[in-house]
């Protein structure tokens, strides 16, 4: 699987150049004709399997709009914290960093999905993130799992983390982080 640091496009928030970067100037393709549907009995246009279907040739769907501002800085700083975790040397403050990497990465999930339903009590990000995007719900539990290392690690406790711990925290929010930014940049075809 390919890191989420070596994933270039989704992150840059410059404007490119020009009206389509990447594609040559000029006037856009001419339209496609599409022929006329065949008329079925009395002209209307002959019923497929599909139920409420029609023989007529439909136009693409629309492509869903580009992530949000909001996703595409979560993911941003999602990136930002998993490349702190990497160069960090201390392995508590790896763990934590590379955990907040992934509480950020699931954030821009859950703001991919928004909904403006308000829940009536209190519920953490990795409960939310299975519930709103169950796709996910493996990952939730594994993060789920460690939040109360981070919490002791940022209360100060340093020796429930080990190197390899770290490591493997590192690793997986970085699958994590991934596998996130690809379900964003397949949304915004």
């Amino acid at each position: 699987m390919t890191s989420a640091l070596a994933m270039p496009g989704l992150f840059d928030t410059t404007p490119a150049d020009g009206p389509r970067a990447g594609l040559p100037a000029g006037p856009p393709p001419p339209p496609t004709a599409v022929p006329a549907p065949a008329p079925g009995r009395e002209g209307r246009p002959v019923r497929s399997a599909t139920r409420g279907a029609t023989g007529r040739s439909a136009e693409p769907a629309p492509p869903p709009p580009p992530p949000s501002r909001t996703v595409v800085q979560l993911l941003g700083a999602a990136r930002d914290e998993l490349r702190a975790a990497q160069a960090e040397d201390e392995p508590a403050e790896r763990f934590c960093a590379a955990h907040l990497g992934a509480l950020r990465a699931a954030a821009a999930v859950l703001a991919l999905r928004a909904r403006t339903k308000r829940a009536s009590r209190p519920t953490d990000a990795w409960t939310l993130l299975a519930s709103v995007a169950p796709e996910y719900g493996e990952w939730a539990a594994f993060f789920a799992a460690h939040s109360a290392t981070r919490s002791a690690v940022e209360a100060g406790v340093r020796g429930r983390v080990s190197q390899r711990d770290a490591d493997d925290m590192v690793r997986q929010a970085d699958l994590f982080l991934a596998l996130v930014t690809r379900t964003v940049a397949g949304r915004a075809r």
